[in-house]
């Protein structure tokens, strides 16, 4: 199947040949008509799987006044100040930038206008993106209720809701912000919600705020990526940094994406990086965007060798044919994991993700097996053996991590737990 055959106008399908897309992927095959058509949907996506232009691509298409279907609500053309059309949530500040780049890359050969708002730097700037009105406008939630407050924004002529990674949403305790923006937002409207998960509270939240959604589910929910070869190495906690050092010079890895549970841990573990002579920066909340930016510039354009992030900061954080993620810590919740590792393994590419296990974490690393259905084999390497004797399996310390074919296919995945925590990004 094309990207033709999927009812997108010529400029939009100029577009995606220049982005060097040919094949959509199966998300993009079943959201893009139903977007089209003007339905509510509630679709179940993984990262990597093409899902941010799923609902990019339609959208733009119906803001712009095209292929408007017979019977359906016509869009307005024009734009009032401060009015927002097509509104985008997404979770974190770098997930909001990220689509709102996608968003002005398929929007080149379009007479749309877009923006992006999020917390952690001037809102004076934002105030004044938004006195002219936009088409589309991807914003995280406590800044978009920020505007919204100082009067900023007006939701009045919106007609397109999309709510980004609503499990996250929920994750990260922001369902309160999402409740109050819902009330501010006209009922009748398109509304589209994409999750990794489809979980008891995914459902009730789309119970709430879809109307009579079509269900697409395109992968087991759970699943980790096929082509993403998952190794577990078991070391005495004190020397996950030296056994990281280690493998990166072992193995030459030239980019890798390293996740901590802690901001404190994230910005110790650099230091340790950088006194080997490795470059390496981290990105977490407590980071200034300005500094969380060129962290994230650095990584993509090789000056930073090792990025490491906390789960909350590294949403949004989209490399092209990124090879290699490292777990210093198992997360607490099993879910991350998943999140984690789709870092890399992306767009039919191959990926490693490689999990540093110390003893006190033996409930994590039992929680993700539930979760994936698979059972690890812990692997020693050579020279690092933990002090305390576990069943593990001995790697090959010639070539360990040459074969990055996939070596796991996980089953269903079940319930996601929220966390509870809130925080305005």
């Amino acid at each position: 199947m094309s990207f033709g055959s999927l009812g997108l106008s010529d400029e939009l399908l100029k577009t995606v040949e220049e982005q060097g897309y040919s094949t959509p992927s199966p998300i993009q095959i079943k959201a893009i008509p139903a977007v089209l058509s003007q339905r509510d949907v509630m679709a179940v996506a993984q990262t990597g799987t093409g899902k941010t232009a799923s609902f990019t691509l339609p959208m733009l298409q119906l803001l712009s006044g095209d292929a408007i279907p017979s019977g359906a609500m016509q869009r307005g053309p024009s734009l009032q100040a401060k009015h927002v059309r097509a509104l985008v949530i997404t979770p974190t500040r770098e997930l909001a930038a990220q689509v709102a780049s996608s968003v002005k890359n398929y929007s080149r050969h379009l007479n749309i206008r877009s923006g992006v708002v999020f917390g952690g730097v001037r809102i004076e700037p934002q105030i004044s993106e938004l006195q002219g009105g936009l088409h589309m406008l991807v914003a995280t939630p406590g800044r978009l209720i920020d505007l919204y407050n100082q009067q900023a924004i007006n939701f009045d002529e919106l007609e397109i809701l999309v709510l980004d990674e609503a499990d996250r949403m929920l994750d990260l305790g922001f369902i309160d912000d999402i409740r109050h923006i819902q009330m501010l937002l006209p009922p009748k409207r398109q509304t589209l919600m994409f999750s990794a998960t489809f979980s008891s509270e995914i459902k009730l939240l789309a119970k709430g705020m879809l109307n009579n959604p079509l269900l697409i589910d395109v992968a087991t929910a759970n699943s980790t990526v096929d082509k993403v070869q998952q190794k577990i190495h078991p070391i005495d906690k004190e020397r996950k940094g030296e056994v990281l050092i280690h493998l990166i010079k072992k193995n030459k890895w030239h980019q890798v994406l390293v996740f901590s549970r802690t901001k404190h841990g994230a910005d110790s573990l650099v230091l340790q990086l950088e006194k080997a002579g490795i470059n390496a920066a981290s990105i977490h909340a407590n980071r200034s965007q300005h500094a969380r930016t060129l962290a994230l510039d650095g990584f993509r354009n090789g000056k930073v060798v090792v990025l490491v992030a906390t789960d909350i900061a590294s949403r949004g954080i989209d490399v092209s044919q990124l090879p290699c993620v490292v777990n210093f810590d198992l997360p607490y919740v099993p879910e991350d994991y998943v999140h984690r590792i789709g870092r890399t393994g992306r767009a039919g590419h191959s990926g490693l993700a490689i999990s540093l296990f110390s003893e006190d974490e033996s409930k994590q690393l039992q929680s993700i097996e539930r979760l994936i259905g698979h059972k690890f084999k812990l692997e020693i390497i050579p020279g690092f053996a933990p002090s305390k004797k576990a069943p593990v399996v001995s790697s090959d310390d010639d070539d360990e991590y040459g074969n990055f074919e996939a070596d796991t296919k996980p089953q269903r995945r079940g319930q996601s737990q929220g966390r509870g925590r809130r925080g305005r990004k």
